[in-house]
């Protein structure tokens, strides 16, 4: 397992071979074994296998053809509203619809997620997390028909890889893990641990090709930008209260 987590790489190109069902299951079961809140297990795992699904799904992620080349993708979704459903028939009242149990349930979701990918990957599945979710996150609550309380926080392909891609570089430990408390950095140390990523020659091309300085300028003026950022906030928030989310 431990190798399994250490030669993680995301995969964007698959085979069109279906996954096993009792491969799909045993993933499934690993994502319910993660660990969760009060065992509420607060989050829903929409698993879409139909093409003519995943295609209206395709927009939703910005056309990446992975989505219909790879024959499983998982949605990922904070879920109150199944716990609450269970609160009401039982007399109890619920007071899940608001910011706090968001981030609870959408901690639940990923610690899920996350076990779901180390179970596909474990079984030579290849995965790949689609940030894309949270842009469309509203198209993507009606294409699946979720419900109020429901709303997605990412989406995971898994299929069989068609192509076994370089591992990608991390920052170093010392660069990610403080011991005791937080220990902030110099202006040195910030230099230090982005030194080998910036003097790669992938870096070296992208700068090339996007006219750029330095490699932070591609993640603020190209990547993540300021209007996009500004965008998706306000598009996400406004679907939290739309799905309940934000009572005060």
């Amino acid at each position: 397992m431990l190798n399994t987590l250490l030669k993680h790489r995301s995969i964007r190109k698959f085979k069109s071979q279906e996954i096993p069902e009792e491969k799909l299951r045993e993933m499934l079961e690993a994502a319910m074994r993660a660990s969760t809140c009060g065992n509420m297990q607060l989050y829903s795992l929409v698993v879409t296998r139909d093409k003519a699904v995943r295609e209206q799904l395709l927009p939703c992620h910005f056309g990446q053809q992975m989505v219909v080349e790879a024959p499983c993708v998982v949605t990922v979704c904070a879920d109150v509203h199944r716990f609450s459903m269970w609160c009401k028939q039982r007399d109890a009242e619920p007071a899940y619809d608001n910011f706090a149990w968001f981030l609870t349930a959408t901690i639940d979701a990923m610690l899920a997620a996350q076990n779901l990918v180390v179970a596909a990957e474990a079984q030579g599945l290849g995965i790949c997390y689609l940030g894309t979710t949270i842009y469309t996150a509203g198209d993507i609550v009606n294409v699946l028909k979720l419900p109020k309380g429901v709303i997605p926080v990412t989406t995971i392909v898994v299929g069989y890889p068609d192509e076994k891609p370089e591992l990608t570089d991390r920052l170093p430990m010392e660069g990610i893990v403080h011991f005791e408390r937080y220990n902030d950095y110099t202006e040195a140390e910030i230099d230090e641990l982005w030194a080998e990523r910036e003097e790669s020659e992938l870096t070296k091309r992208l700068l090339k090709e996007n006219g750029l300085p330095n490699l932070a300028r591609i993640f603020t003026d190209r990547r993540y930008v300021k209007a996009d950022n500004l965008a998706v906030t306000k598009s996400y928030l406004a679907l939290l209260a739309k799905q309940g989310f934000m009572n005060q």
